[in-house]
């Protein structure tokens, strides 16, 4: 009996333990199995998002194909029936020239839009500089030479993408930004078109607008006009290049960190930064809304300075204080901008720790003396701060280390050109701090660069960040009246990088968005080309470190390219900063006819 109960019980334990095998297994089938289950859904997920992407992007390429071809038609029937317009001669004209022309009827404003039509349709076919022409435009000339008012009267303009216009998109490169129509213009375009301006044709800028390229998943990448093998910058590259190539008259682009300047620096044009406020920016979009801390502002782009200051004439009027009353009531001072009386002007043509190449440093060099054999005084000035400044910038730009830069592309494919920089926001900050530690002694400017992106973590960050903001302000505009300085002669990016090399070099920044964080007024004016002893004088660069010659390969093989210098004054002195502009812009141009009749 006792060895039954001792079999029973055996057989008992081992049911028991087969039992609890059983199950185990089972238990790990089900896990397996719903693991598996998980992973399917996720990549089925993943698949339809992915889909959906690619039909949200390929409809708005088909909308921009649409409207080309529209325009296409349109210009076809115009040309037929007009068969004279002479088109060179339109193209000549500057816009002063042109909206005089407009005024006293020599030209109508028919003849003018399509030619600059015309112009565009054939820019874009190279460059790539577009997203849609403007079908409203049709109908907006149809009524224009019912009312002739304005400043700008039939002046056709091209817009950057972001600026809103009511029933389309402004997508700033990301997917899911697509199909959803503005309600409304923005508060410039609506000025514009009082001002007998017609919006013709929006163009092209990066993904996310925070980069100095010009390519997005959506439209692609914008070619240089002077070297299709080069950016034409950003984020206002479209405009740029379409203005470089003779496509638009005028145009406007925002400015972030160097947004508008730099663009025009690549493509040989005048771009301006007004003090941020004296524009209205109501219905500028920017995936960083909210974010205070380095101020965006909306500028002109135009092929010289004049056309510049008659943009910001024409903006700066009771409408646009009326449409947004956040603006000053502050009048364009015609008479500042018109003076010649001699400057004292502060130089430098380098920044400390960061590289600028031979070119733009020579730029400002023969710039400097041509001012002063014009009879203006030259100050050495070197900027206060600078390496302060630099991660002021980055920690103001991103404050949440990034990650509302990364969630603005969730759902849209990442561009190359952003590629370094997504990958370092992907960084977890504690790591992004670890590294900038250890690069600090090698790699300075790199280890700022990471240290910064990481951003300031609080509330308390923020106030202190502020605080150390209105120190650099204060101190800056203390040098400047200890020096008893007008304005500020400086190098900006350039000549025109290879494409991808931008989000490699974001530390290169500082050269712009310096006076984005300070609010100073900056513009750009070209003043020569890249020549072969600039090309040879890259060498240089090898004995930097590594930024150096990354650097060096973003602007090897830059002979012809744009050269152009920067010009700065403080902030609410614009007609001051487009007086000084015109003035470098008039003694180069004194200076090449000179040298043409030797």
């Amino acid at each position: 009996m006792g060895q039954f109960q001792a079999l029973k019980m055996g057989f008992l334990e081992q049911f028991v333990h087969n039992g609890r095998a059983l199950l185990g297994h089972r238990s790990k089938a089900i896990l397996l199995s719903g693991a598996a289950c998980f992973g399917a859904v996720l990549l089925v997920q993943r698949v339809n998002s992915r889909r959906e992407q690619k039909k949200r992007i390929l409809e708005a390429q088909r909308r921009r194909e649409k409207s080309f071809q529209v325009a296409e038609r349109a210009l076809l029937e115009y040309k037929q029936s007009h068969p004279m317009t002479n088109a060179l001669y339109i193209l000549s004209l500057s816009l002063s020239e042109l909206t005089k022309q407009l005024q006293e009827s020599a030209l109508s404003p028919e003849e003018v839009f399509y030619t600059y039509l015309e112009k565009t349709l054939d820019v874009h076919q190279k460059l790539n500089c577009c997203t849609e022409i403007i079908l409203d435009s049709f109908e907006q000339l149809k009524t224009i030479g019912s009312c002739k008012r304005g400043i700008l009267y039939g002046v056709p303009l091209s817009l950057k993408e972001n600026l809103l216009l009511k029933n389309h998109d402004s997508s700033c490169g990301v997917v899911k930004y697509l199909n959803q129509p503005a309600d409304d213009d923005c508060v410039l375009v609506k000025v514009l078109k009082e001002q007998g301006a017609i919006p013709f044709v929006r163009t092209n800028f990066p993904q996310a607008l925070l980069n100095y390229d010009c390519s997005n998943p959506i439209y692609g990448q914008t070619l240089n006009p002077h070297n299709l093998q080069k950016t034409a910058g950003g984020s206002s590259g479209g405009e740029a290049a379409l203005i470089g190539a003779g496509g638009s008259v005028i145009g406007i682009g925002t400015d972030i960190g160097g947004s508008a300047r730099i663009p025009a620096s690549f493509c040989a044009i005048c771009g301006f930064k007004p003090t941020a406020g004296r524009l209205s920016s109501k219905g500028c979009k920017s995936i960083f809304r909210g974010q205070k801390t380095v101020l965006s502002t909306p500028g002109p782009m135009a092929r010289d300075v004049d056309s510049l200051a008659l943009f910001m004439k024409a903006e700066i009027c009771e409408q646009m204080v009326f449409l947004d009353p956040t603006t000053p009531l502050l009048p364009f001072d015609e008479g500042l901008y018109q003076s010649r009386n001699s400057l004292r002007i502060g130089y430098f043509d380098c920044i400390e720790q960061t590289p600028t190449s031979p070119s733009m440093t020579r730029g400002v060099q023969e710039v400097k003396a041509l001012l002063e054999q014009a009879g203006h005084t030259l100050v050495p000035f070197t900027p206060v701060r600078i390496l302060d400044m630099a991660e002021l910038m980055s920690k103001g730009a991103l404050a949440d280390g990034g990650a509302t830069f990364l969630q603005q592309l969730e759902g849209s494919p990442v561009d190359p050109v952003l590629h370094a920089q997504v990958a370092m926001y992907r960084l977890p900050i504690c790591l992004r701090k670890v590294l900038a530690f250890i690069l600090k002694p090698f790699w300075p400017s790199g280890a700022r660069l990471l240290r910064s992106s990481a951003g300031v973590g609080s509330a308390a960050g923020v106030w202190k960040l502020h605080a150390s903001i209105e120190d650099c302000v204060n101190d800056t505009i203390a040098q400047w009246r200890r020096l008893n300085l007008d304005v500020v002669l400086c190098p900006i990016i350039g000549p025109a990088f290879n494409f991808c090399y931008c989000g490699k070099l974001m530390s290169m920044v500082p050269h712009s968005m310096t006076y984005n964080l300070l609010n100073f007024c900056a513009g750009v004016v070209p003043v020569s080309t890249v020549t072969e002893e600039d090309e040879r004088n890259l060498c240089h660069l090898d004995k930097g470190g590594w930024f150096n010659r990354v650097l060096k390969k973003a602007i090897t093989g830059g002979v012809g390219l744009p050269v152009a210098v920067q010009c700065v004054a403080l902030p609410w002195h614009d007609e001051l900063c487009l007086r000084f502009m015109k003035e470098v812009e008039e003694l180069v141009k004194k200076a090449r006819k000179d040298e043409e009749l030797k």
